[in-house]
């Protein structure tokens, strides 16, 4: 299944299990499963967004700091 075209999906997505993100035209950012093209993807404001990508950036979420 395809997502719309105003998704992304990592240049590293090559087996297709990946996230897809989109801007929405009210400044939010949807994300999606590239496995389920069909179900609803999940809305963040541009804060919560900023916020995730800042704690990426730092490692907030790397294994080592989850405890996986």
């Amino acid at each position: 299944m395809s997502l719309p075209g105003r998704f992304r999906t990592s240049s590293f997505c090559l087996d297709g299990g990946c996230v897809a993100v989109a801007p929405t035209g009210d400044g939010r950012v949807e994300i999606a499963s590239t496995l389920d093209a069909g179900a609803t993807p999940i809305a963040f404001t541009r804060a919560e967004w900023d916020a995730f990508v800042a704690g990426v950036k730092v490692g907030e979420f790397d294994s080592h700091v989850l405890h996986l």
